[in-house]
């Protein structure tokens, strides 16, 4: 799904060749950004072995050659690991987790009334969530994906508000999640989807961006209470590598916490109704 060869192509071509002290003229050069020789140059490798990298036959970079070539690419951290890891793949990855989940996690979740909760995984499946959540999305959250929601089912005028900066950072984290578990088969499945559905995902893979899953603000359009600017904070698991503990807040005495209130009611309200619809199938039973 992802490879060292094409890594290193895409962050090549982003190069500003006057950002790493090359003259540039415009009507010479044929390549945009750096060409193969320039980046062996920086980084002190031999044009022939920067070339085989690029053809993908060299394999097993020393740390210092990546650490170079990360330098003169201008590589960010989520980019130097996830280039470490590329180059480190015998073309076996890491095992891809199980997936299983322990019941005392979801438990918890339904602890957690005020604010929409959810464990996903690394291809983006929400492995659960409390009743608050699945209000928010709208829909049975063990059959929900995010990235399938957001590019095949929502598009830019569905739930999400900014739509534009949430599916470049899910691409850039199924980016990731490709070269920390090349062997999943679900996880190339999926991408294969996303590609054959949308024009927008096709654009964003072929970028070949990284990103790491982060906390920060996210900003709905719900059909039921309305706008909701919401605060994700993420929780590694350390025994469910690949899998997170996301919580949605809203700031205090805010509109958004005014909109999660009445999820909330919208939630009791749900369990209310299904309790006394349970009760009322007992007592026609027993008549």
């Amino acid at each position: 799904m992802d490879d060292l060869a094409g890594f290193l192509r895409t962050r090549r071509s982003r190069v500003d060749p006057a950002s790493v002290g090359i003259p540039t003229d415009s009507r010479r050069r044929r390549v945009a950004g750096l060409r193969r020789e320039e980046v062996a140059h920086l980084s002190g490798v031999s044009v022939d072995y920067y070339v085989r990298l690029e053809q993908g036959r060299a394999t097993q970079p020393s740390e210092q050659v990546l650490d170079a070539l990360a330098r003169v690419l201008g590589l960010d951290e989520t980019e130097r690991g996830h280039l470490s890891r590329l180059a480190r793949q015998p073309r076996r990855g890491t095992k891809t987790p199980s997936g299983w989940v322990r019941p005392e996690l979801l438990r918890v979740l339904n602890l957690l009334t005020d604010a929409p909760a959810l464990l996903m995984n690394h291809r983006l499946d929400v492995q659960g969530g409390n009743r608050l959540a699945g209000l928010l999305f709208g829909r049975p959250l063990p059959c929900l994906n995010i990235a399938r929601h957001l590019f095949l089912e929502e598009g830019e005028h569905g739930l999400y508000a900014d739509w534009d900066t949430c599916t470049r950072d899910v691409v850039g984290h199924l980016r990731l999640a490709a070269g920390t578990y090349p062997d999943d088969p679900r996880l190339a499945s999926l991408i294969g989807e996303l590609a054959m559905g949308s024009e927008r995902f096709r654009r964003l893979w072929a970028r070949a961006d990284v990103r790491a899953r982060a906390h920060g603000r996210k900003t709905y359009r719900h059909p039921l209470v309305g706008p909701l600017e919401l605060h994700q904070e993420n929780f590694a698991l350390p025994e469910a590598p690949g899998t997170e503990l996301l919580v949605l807040s809203a700031a205090p005495a805010s509109p958004s916490e005014d909109g999660l209130r009445l999820l909330a009611g919208l939630a009791a309200g749900t369990s209310a109704d299904g309790e006394e619809t349970r009760r009322a199938g007992e007592e026609s039973s027993r008549l």
